[in-house]
């Protein structure tokens, strides 16, 4: 290398050094501040509200069932057919029943007999208690007259004895004719009490087979049969289903089932709107009715029912449809809304550090407290304190505050821009 050329290399190599220092320069300012995703702030409407799912339902559902076993004869009834109070919708064969109400009629007779022949026994018990009476009457004659000729003379006192005997008897006959009487009387009770017996055991015979026809009781709709002709129907315990008819289909109930933590929240007048899979592009409407109080426990999960009633002017509504519910708990006309995304918005210090948020310096008044950033004149964010009202899935109600419509406020960092913390290291050499 020519001794002239080597200061001009030296001179290089230091202007090449300095340019790479001054590109790294860990010693300069913290960079510039970081770009934010904003969003304004808007007036409008703002309603809140409690998701859940139901099930449709008829209002009122009636399961048709037998009072008494057999085999299914004849079904006069489907599924989706109308149905009238009092229609016959199905048949049992009423062999047996039929046997079992000529036998009752048969037992009737013989207890009708039964009482007959009682009432005539009666009749003649009384006519002995009558006879009887008489008889006792004549020998207490009989027994005076000849008191009075003892007493005169004229007869012996063997033939008083006579006379006193007889009356005796005639006593004695008298008492024995009251007492076949009074089991005359008996036996007519008793046989009436047997008559009515049998006429009772025929009632219940001709109602058991008034059973074996199955009538509608109610106006509606079969939408479910669980029965086919010849198959054996056993009511030893409790009566089978046999039909489910629903009565009106043009108003159905949405069973919601709402969380123990929501439920506080629902009360009924309230709206409910909902959707169902096989609408999906249809909203449908109603109004909360009830609020039921036995809770329903799930894996841990509690809920409470919330019963709501709905039109189907158009029948497109089936029972047991499931219902995505939206129950409008509260609902603001024109008030100042606050995207959810900004109130979970924290920022970071420049050396990438989280924010240390203060408790003091909150708004004081109704409602939730809450905080939102703006972009301040330096180009970091700026804390703002809001008391918050009525909430949505999107947007929260600004009860007081200083933001205004049209306000600009940060959502969060645009990609890659957020602060990052500072390495401490130094270039080599430096600071030692």
């Amino acid at each position: 290398m020519k001794p002239a050329l080597r200061p001009l290399l030296s001179i290089v190599a230091l202007l090449a050094l300095a340019a790479g220092l001054w590109v790294w320069a860990p010693w300069k300012p913290a960079a510039d501040a970081p770009r934010y995703r904003l969003a304004q702030l808007e007036r409008g409407p703002l309603s809140a509200a409690v998701s859940a799912s139901g099930t449709l339902s008829a209002l009122v559902t009636v399961q048709v069932g037998s009072q008494v076993s057999g085999q299914i004869q004849a079904i006069l009834a489907d599924f989706n057919d109308p149905v009238r109070r009092d229609q016959v919708i199905a048949r049992l064969d009423p062999e047996a029943f039929e046997t079992r109400v000529a036998q009752a009629e048969a037992d009737l007779k013989a207890a009708q007999g039964a009482a007959a022949v009682a009432d005539s026994t009666l009749v003649a018990r009384r006519a002995d208690v009558g006879k009887s009476r008489i008889a006792l009457d004549d020998a207490a004659r009989n027994l005076e007259r000849k008191k009075a000729l003892v007493a005169q003379g004229f007869l012996s006192a063997a033939e008083l004895d006579t006379a006193g005997a007889a009356y005796d008897t005639a006593a004695e006959q008298l008492r024995l004719a009251e007492a076949n009487l009074r089991v005359a009387q008996a036996q007519v009770l008793s046989a009436q009490a047997g008559q009515a017996q049998r006429e009772a055991a025929l009632k219940q015979a001709r109602v058991e087979l008034s059973h074996t026809v199955i009538r509608s009781p109610v106006d509606g709709v079969v939408i479910s049969r669980n029965i086919d002709v010849g198959q054996t129907v056993a009511a030893s315990f409790q009566a089978p289903v046999l039909f489910t008819l629903a009565r009106d289909l043009s108003r159905m109930e949405v069973n919601i089932a709402v969380d123990e933590a929501d439920v506080g929240r629902v009360g009924a007048g309230q709206k409910v709107r909902f959707n169902v899979d096989a609408f999906p592009g249809e909203r449908f409407q109603g109004r909360v009715t009830q609020i039921r109080k036995a809770p329903v426990t799930s894996n841990n999960v509690v809920t409470y029912s919330v019963m709501a009633t709905v039109d189907n002017p158009d029948l497109k509504l089936l029972p047991g449809m499931t219902a995505n519910a939206r129950i409008l708990t509260e609902e603001r006309k024109d008030v100042l809304k606050v995207p959810n995304e900004a109130l979970r918005f924290r920022p970071l210090n420049p050396d990438g550090t989280p924010v240390k948020l203060e408790v003091r310096g909150r708004e004081e008044g109704a409602g939730i407290p809450g905080r939102v950033w703006v972009v301040g004149a330096d180009g970091w964010p700026a804390p703002f304190s809001l008391r918050l009202g009525v909430s949505d899935s999107k947007a929260t109600e600004v009860l007081k505050g200083e933001l205004r419509a049209g306000q600009e406020v940060i959502l969060g960092y645009e990609e890659g821009s957020e602060p990052k913390p500072k390495g401490t290291s130094r270039p080599f050499g430096m600071g030692i």
